[in-house]
């Protein structure tokens, strides 16, 4: 069939409905496996269930290794001593151990792995329409992190500049727009963005600036922000944004990946070719064949070591 010498056809499923996730670094590793809950008349019978949720230690899943082991409804942790503890026998097939059983005495590895995973930012979408929550006054507080609705764009750009990076910020916004300069102005407690351009009488406020122009903003908001993450993923930053802009972004993201690692997920071509000049960046094409993602041009032995837990 991959030929093309033979249609595509459907075959019986000999497998059970199965979506796995899991990530593993030099410390911890983790790996959820979630399916469809055995057929009982319930009104939830598409809700699915968790299966088997695993920690361990290093890269690799191995028997050893495994550090806390949940099978159903059956939780259990390794002691010092090689030996196991069950920290429960009634975790509901719908809840996560990572919300349910963070205990710094009697699972010090889930509360760890858990607000490492915390820490990690993901930004997908940001609202630039003309009732964006970014356009709007928002309440000032100091905001470190950037919302990921870009609501608190202002407290974050001002933020930036009393404990953060100041220098950079300007510097960024020259980059991207010459002769321009972004403020934040306070009325009654209320922070909105105001921009400054060569040729106009007055700043623009956020409600009139494009939707490019703000779009960008939000994302020196969330790359220079004074606390950086361990993990940083931006998918698809080029939205919305016009192809000029694109250089400066990379250089942006280049900038703020000395302090976090950063992943980007793009289908611009500009902007991938401006990453690749980034120093030690490191680009992945993926390619999709018969409904399945994955690296363009990898032969089968250069896929990093995995193994998933069994049911």
């Amino acid at each position: 069939m991959k030929r093309g010498e033979h249609a595509v056809q459907g075959t019986r499923r000999k497998e059970p409905v199965s979506l796995r996730l899991g990530f593993a670094g030099d410390e911890f590793g983790y790996a959820i496996d979630l399916g469809l809950p055995t057929p009982s008349g319930s009104a939830f019978a598409l809700d699915p269930e968790i299966k088997r949720e695993c920690i361990w230690n290093g890269p690799v899943l191995r028997p050893a290794a495994l550090l806390v082991d949940r099978r159903g409804p059956l939780v259990r942790t390794r002691r010092d001593d090689g030996e196991w503890d069950t920290v429960s026998q009634h975790l509901s097939a719908f809840d996560g151990m990572m919300s349910q059983l963070a205990d710094r005495r009697n699972a010090p590895e889930v509360l760890t792995l858990r607000e490492r995973i915390r820490s990690w930012r993901f930004y997908d979408h940001f609202r630039t329409d003309l009732e964006a929550p970014a356009r709007l006054p928002q309440v000032g507080t100091h905001t470190p992190v950037l919302g990921d609705d870009g609501a608190d764009l202002a407290a974050a750009l001002q933020t930036i500049r009393e404990i953060g990076d100041a220098e950079a910020l300007e510097e960024a916004v020259a980059d991207a727009f010459p002769g321009c300069s972004v403020s934040v102005t306070a009325n009654g407690g209320r922070l909105e963005v105001a921009m400054a351009q060569h040729g106009l009488l007055r700043p623009l406020q956020a409600g009139e600036l494009s939707d490019g122009t703000l779009r960008y903003l939000l994302w020196i908001a969330a790359l220079l922000t004074p606390r950086p993450p361990e993990l940083l993923v931006l998918n698809e930053p080029e939205t919305s944004l016009h192809p000029d802009l694109l250089p400066a972004l990379a250089r942006l993201i280049g900038n703020a990946a000395a302090r976090a690692q950063i992943v980007v997920v793009s289908h611009a071509t500009r902007l991938i070719a401006a990453l690749a000049e980034q120093p030690e960046c490191n680009g992945v094409m993926l390619e999709k064949a018969f409904g399945e993602t994955r690296v363009a041009e990898a032969a089968g032995l250069e896929s990093p070591a995995w193994h998933w837990p069994a049911r």
